[in-house]
């Protein structure tokens, strides 16, 4: 009798088992990285900016994680995109180099053999969407789709290339720039869909083409890669945002770039997908000084563009991803090749075989607000290591100011400075911290024997 109930219980267990809903796997999570082009660490209201009104970002840094020492890649725009995108020192795949950024006319790109986040993602299945300007290549093998994007709608390199005749450089840093000057072309899928392309509608069409790629996304995670055209110049604004900014043009284009940023995440939020979709925010290098009022602030931070003076290379770094990010303010050194291993790890991707990454995994740091283990980051200008930082203290080997120094200084004693205590990196205080030059002399003769000779592409 009591095993006929037992038998009974069993039976009617499985029954009930059978009618509960089945167990759904958590989905793995959408990645969106925004990219600007020359926006300066001192172009955001959260970082400082008395004039440039960004209500959404700021909204953004209070709700995730905002770095305060948050480097780019390279110090301008080719070898720093490609260091995002490869989570690796852009010499590694031949994307440094004399000429400085890939023209036009410039033979080579992105190597077919680097895996780009894109592939390591489709390889778990993300949809994956290029946005915006590419500048990694315009020929078979480094095209978006030949680097793992299923989509790409954008300018296939900078705004100020492919300039009509008789324009000059003064024409691109005007504050009311020709609108037909520079006959760069819209593309989608490598397909002309507008040339000239119109520049005072880019960041609105950029925008509705991430709106739509998320819309599609259905229940598929989505990676997507939007690349603004600006802040560089030429600058344009649509009609909604010019003339509306304290700062001029170049406020215009900021704020329009906040509208912008603020619709994708009021987007995610609506489709329920805010907290299951990491969003990064950060610029591509250090403002142009050289183009006056047209270029943007570094803040506090010395020099900008083209320079690995703090001002060339640290730039806003912002994380979001409601209830999984925990809002903070945090001081940990980080960069954008560590993107990259950020990414692989939210999707459970693993790292590409036989592939040597620069960066770190910062989700302990985002998610647990632990911190994260020294490591060095290095500054080349082109092929040549120019300063490294450690810890709080930054070395520099070479200095030399974006534009306009036909030569660097070189320093048989780097400068060193403690960047906690001065960020504008003005006191140098090597002479009382050789046994800091000397941890960092070790660390870059570690690093240099991990770099091997390659095709350079930028010729």
């Amino acid at each position: 009798m009591r095993s006929r109930r037992i038998l009974f219980a069993l039976l009617w267990l499985l029954t009930f088992a059978a009618q509960l809903p089945a167990a759904t796997p958590p989905t793995r999570p959408n990645i969106i990285i925004i990219l600007t082009d020359d926006q300066g660490y001192g172009d955001l209201g959260c970082y400082g900016s008395p004039s440039i009104r960004t209500p959404n970002i700021d909204r953004m840094a209070a709700e995730g994680v905002r770095f305060t020492d948050f480097y780019s890649g390279a110090e301008v725009c080719t070898p720093s995109r490609t260091a995002l995108l490869t989570g690796r020192y852009p010499l590694r795949s031949g994307m440094a180099g004399n000429r400085r950024v890939l023209f036009p006319n410039s033979a080579g790109g992105l190597p077919p053999a680097e895996v780009t986040l894109a592939e390591a993602l489709k390889a778990r299945a993300y949809t994956t969407a290029h946005i915006g300007k590419w500048h990694l290549g315009i020929h078979a093998g480094s095209r978006p789709q030949d680097q793992g994007f299923d989509s790409t709608f954008g300018l296939p390199y900078s705004n100020d290339m492919d300039a009509r005749p008789g324009i000059t450089a003064k024409d691109r840093f005007s504050a009311h720039p020709p609108a037909d000057g520079w006959n760069v072309a819209l593309q989608r899928n490598g397909e002309v869909m507008e040339r000239p392309a119109d520049q005072t509608t880019l960041t609105k069409r950029y925008t509705e083409e991430a709106l739509r790629v998320i819309a599609a996304a259905n229940d598929k995670p989505f990676f997507i890669y939007l690349a603004h055209s600006m802040p560089h110049t030429p600058l344009f604004a649509s009609p909604a945002f010019k003339g509306k900014s304290r700062r001029g043009i170049y406020g215009d284009v900021i704020e329009e770039i906040d509208w912008s940023t603020g619709e994708i995440l009021a987007a995610l939020r609506r489709a329920g997908l805010a907290e299951n979709t990491f969003v990064f925010f950060t610029s591509d290098n250090g403002p142009w000084l050289t183009e006056g009022a047209q270029g943007g602030s570094a803040g506090p931070l010395r020099e900008g563009k083209g320079s690995t003076w703090e001002g060339g290379m640290r730039v806003p770094g912002i994380a979001w991803m409601p209830g999984r990010v925990r809002p903070a303010v945090t001081s940990e050194p980080a960069s954008s090749l560590d993107l990259y291993p950020t990414a692989l790890a939210l999707a459970g991707a693993p790292s590409p075989t036989g592939v040597a990454l620069d960066g770190l995994d910062l989700l302990p740091l985002l998610v647990g607000q632990r911190a994260l283990p020294e490591r060095p980051y290095f500054f080349y200008r082109g092929t040549e290591l120019f300063a490294c930082r450690l810890g709080e203290w930054k070395a520099h080997f070479r200095t030399q100011s974006g534009y306009g120094q036909p030569q660097p200084d070189v320093h048989a004693t780097p400068l060193l400075f403690r960047l906690p205590h001065d960020p504008s990196e003005k006191y140098d205080v090597a002479a009382t911290h050789a046994d800091v030059l000397t941890r960092i002399a070790s660390a870059v003769t570690a690093h240099r024997a991990t770099i091997v000779p390659i095709e350079p592409q930028l010729k």
